[in-house]
């Protein structure tokens, strides 16, 4: 009798662990899964565009016979750590990070490198000595950087103007985007009469509300600016709320990145003049193709990058009309 009581308890106890829900792309760590298993670890959740990355990782990966994990690290380093570990114990065939701090995930990385499993970044690259990435797939953040800087001289008009930077500083991707920003302001100024001063640059958090803030400081500190940037769409739509709050929507030009949904429809309303567009589906693809080909033991190129296309108002008009 006592004997039955167990096994009847370790069934109900086994049935109770398997009847776990998710919805979106958040996946659960701890299924359990016969496939080989895929562990992704992305940025945030809350930027649509990564939740296009995974779900097309998740999809992609499984038409070739993989179970993929994909998990929201929320811009926190050691959260996203103690996920790649759980991946390492999980014994997953292949772990793809946009790493939150690249300095801060090297003993992590480290860790899967020894273990065997091969690491791959998306988005976000991580160029720190001693750790072994086999491909890192992404944006060219640099070019996009210099179409936005393009697209906001072109914006503000002959006579140049001041201008904030709405930064992340944490992440890479951003970080060249400001690079390729600057490198052609710097050009623009030192040939044109109409200088473009880049007069203050301030973290954002590559989100809505602290963004929002952020406008509001570079307001304040900066009456007569002409122009924002920032580095993705979310901070874009905060500098845009902002702007509204203080009366200055229509004077002071906003150049965004990304092109997702929300930032394609407020490029049409006349919200943000511009985007460099990613395609963070094309990134999801390029990965999962990468991990087939070296699962395969063939060469794989060691960065990809995908080139971004500027997108206007009347692209953006023809773009939501469809």
């Amino acid at each position: 009798m006592s004997r039955f009581i167990i096994w009847f308890g370790c069934v109900f106890l086994l049935g109770i662990l398997g009847c776990g829900q998710h919805s979106g792309p958040i996946s659960n760590p701890n299924q359990s899964t016969s496939k080989p298993i895929i562990g992704v670890s992305l940025l945030t959740m809350e930027n649509p565009f990564f939740r296009v990355i995974g779900n097309t990782i998740q999809k992609e990966a499984a038409s070739h016979g993989f179970e993929t994990l994909v998990v929201s690290a929320d811009k926190d380093a050691s959260k996203q750590s103690n996920q790649m570990q759980n991946f390492i114990v999980r014994g997953a065939r292949a772990i793809v990070i946009s790493p939150c701090e690249s300095k801060a995930m090297v003993p992590a990385i480290k860790e899967a490198n020894q273990a065997g499993i091969p690491v791959y970044t998306v988005d976000i690259p991580c160029r720190e000595e001693g750790v072994r990435i086999v491909s890192q797939v992404a944006t060219d953040n640099l070019g996009g950087g210099r179409e936005a800087a393009k697209a906001m001289i072109e914006a503000i008009g002959p006579l140049g103007g001041d201008v904030a930077i709405l930064h992340f500083k944490q992440a890479e991707s951003c970080r060249l985007r400001v690079e390729g920003f600057r490198e052609v302001m710097a050009a623009h100024n030192a040939s044109m009469p109409g200088k473009v001063n880049i007069v203050t640059e301030l973290e954002g958090g590559a989100a809505r509300d602290t963004s929002f803030k952020a406008t509001e400081d570079a307001l304040q500190a900066h009456p007569g600016l002409k122009g924002i940037f920032a580095i993705n769409d979310p901070s874009a739509l905060g500098a845009n709320a902002a702007l509204e709050k203080a009366g200055k929507d229509k004077t002071v030009v906003v150049v965004g990145f990304d092109g997702q949904p929300e930032g394609i429809e407020a490029i049409a309303q006349g919200k943000i003049y511009a985007d460099p567009v990613q395609f963070p589906d094309r990134m999801g693809r390029e990965i999962v193709q990468a991990i087939v080909t070296h699962s395969r033991g063939e060469p794989v190129k060691p960065e990809i990058l995908i080139p971004t296309s500027l997108m206007r108002r009347a692209d953006a008009l023809k773009a939501v009309a469809k």
